[in-house]
């Protein structure tokens, strides 16, 4: 096979070493070279190369999303979407509206209302959502998919009675006059509900799985780190269905799959730990959560939220539980990927990780939304990833403050902290709690606003500059894996995975232009995807 040299472009390589260059030359899915368009055009240019003109577009290291769910992409895609939904009445209307489709005793299951984004603030009661649904029990997943509402159908099939047993870690929210439930669902007690929805078939599941990945593509990504056997059917069907779109069809992204921990059995019966695979397909960390999050005020705190003094949010395990499952995947030599959001929750995930030896791969600690100053330092150890997601910051502010205090902002989002700590750290979506564009992740961490707002950022001495941001979905997403010697620069020897994008980012007068900027191509092992 011959060469191709991709030229007359502006790489931003991220590597010390050469960090802008003309022109890339790639071989059997790898970078061979790389310089000015005359010395490689010169040493490289025979009949048998491939040259493609870039037209002077900018070039990054392939982007990588370190923590999204592909499968909830794809649930987008499948379900009813409330996304971006303003208003009760708007949620209200969309739910009616699909309802008008569901046959009766069939569920009505969608994702994405977020009431702070609702000019009254308020959800729908179970009078309304029985109003506009009265025929099929509804579930609707919020956007962090730590909260949920269902109607009377919903509990009347779920066998709902006042003394039921509620999975550890959960709660039905009751009204405090009536002692009914209001609708709405908490952590693990949506359990009771999700084990009467039919699952939707493996060819529904995989075509829309399928779907999700040409997204991420699309929206220039070369690499994901997803987790979903929860949502597509155990650990089995969810390798299965990878393996087949990835390796079997020639789809996607470089996908490495976060395994829940209940699967960790199953891995040991495969034989399967993290690095297990391909270049186009690995096992990665296990997946745990150590609390919930803000906007159901189960994150866990040192201190109580300032709106509910009486409240410091959930832990989900016990701190012996939690221990206990940490070192039954250290006795697998493998890391774990913890869900943490609070400061206190934080604590009690260190505490455990520090009894342990470090293992091969890095355990990442996924999301650190709220630190404190005695922590930071404890995540600058080169075994250890801060897994942080830049764009909740447009999803949190303002009513974060509410919640948290304005004390406590300091150590909100802290990612210049931790970058200048030294913390190793990837950047990620969460989608599709937040968008799966990189972009959008890559401008709320320099500018700390909404696209629209106009005024300097949330506590803005915690901005990044662009190049750090970008880092942060490149070489900043190969740390996480251990991959750094393969990717997230583009360097001699590294895969040929290349985004590339119509404007220069290192060179904006105003982060809002990338906002405006287009992915022109989205490049894996050298060679332009399809989209």
């Amino acid at each position: 096979m011959g060469k191709t040299i991709y030229t007359n472009g502006v790489f931003h390589t991220l590597d010390s070493k050469h960090p802008l260059v003309e022109t890339v030359v790639v071989e059997n899915g790898k970078i061979v070279d790389l310089g000015s368009h005359q010395d490689m055009v010169l040493q490289w240019g025979r009949s048998h190369s491939t040259v493609i003109d870039l037209q002077g577009k900018t070039v990054t290291p392939g982007l990588i999303d370190s923590h999204l769910h592909l499968s909830g992409v794809a649930f987008h895609l499948l379900d009813l979407n409330l996304t971006g939904v303003t208003s009760k009445r708007e949620m209200l209307d969309r739910i009616k509206k699909r309802a008008r489709t569901v046959k009766p005793g069939h569920w009505l299951v969608g994702m994405g209302w977020d009431e702070n984004q609702f000019d009254s603030g308020t959800i729908p009661t179970i009078e309304e959502l029985d109003q506009v649904a009265p025929h099929c029990p509804i579930y609707l997943k919020r956007i962090c998919h730590h909260a949920f509402l269902v109607n009377s159908k919903a509990l009347e099939i779920a066998n709902y009675h006042p003394n039921i047993t509620i999975p550890q870690g959960g709660s039905v929210v009751v009204d405090s006059l009536t002692h009914q439930p209001t609708g709405l669902i908490l952590e693990s007690a949506s359990k009771l509900f999700t084990a009467h929805i039919p699952e939707k078939t493996y060819e529904e599941l995989k075509d829309g799985l399928a779907h999700a990945m040409k997204f991420a593509i699309k929206k220039g990504l070369t690499g994901v780190h997803t987790n979903d056997p929860a949502y597509l059917g155990g650990f089995d069907q969810t390798y299965q269905m990878y393996d087949e779109l990835t390796n079997g069809e020639g789809i996607g992204p470089r996908c490495n799959l976060l395994i829940d921990f209940p699967y960790l059995e199953r891995l040991k019966e495969r034989r399967m730990r993290a690095g297990y695979g391909n270049e186009k397909l690995q096992i990665g960390a296990i997946k745990m959560f150590a609390d919930g999050a803000f906007g159901g005020r189960t994150a866990l705190l040192s201190l109580p939220y300032q709106d509910s003094p009486t409240q410091l949010g959930k832990a989900m395990h016990d701190q012996e539980t939690l221990y206990q499952m940490v070192k039954s995947v250290r006795e697998r030599n493998m890391p774990i990927a913890v869900h943490t959001i609070g400061d206190q929750a934080l604590e009690n995930v260190l505490n455990i990780l520090d009894q342990f030896p470090p293992v091969e791969h890095r355990d990442r600690i996924i999301h650190v939304s709220l630190l404190r100053a005695d922590l930071v330092s404890r995540l600058a150890k080169p075994s250890r990833i801060a897994d942080i997601q830049p764009r909740f910051i447009v999803g949190d502010y303002p009513w974060i403050l509410d919640r948290i205090g304005e004390e406590r902002e300091e150590f909100l989002y802290a990612w210049k902290t931790l970058q200048t700590a030294g913390v190793i750290s990837a950047g990620g979506s969460d989608a599709p709690v937040e968008p799966i564009d990189p972009l959008l992740g890559i401008h709320a961490a320099v500018t700390r606003r909404a696209p629209d707002d106009q005024h300097n950022g949330w506590n803005e001495k915690e901005k990044l500059s662009l190049y750090d941001a970008i880092k942060l979905f490149t070489l900043g997403g190969a740390y996480a894996t251990n991959e750094e010697h393969v990717k997230g620069t583009l360097s001699r020897g590294k895969f040929a995975d290349m985004t590339v994008f119509s404007k220069n980012l290192l060179n904006l007068e105003e982060p809002d232009e990338l906002l405006q900027t287009n992915i022109e191509m989205t490049i894996i092992d050298g060679k332009i995807q399809e989209v």
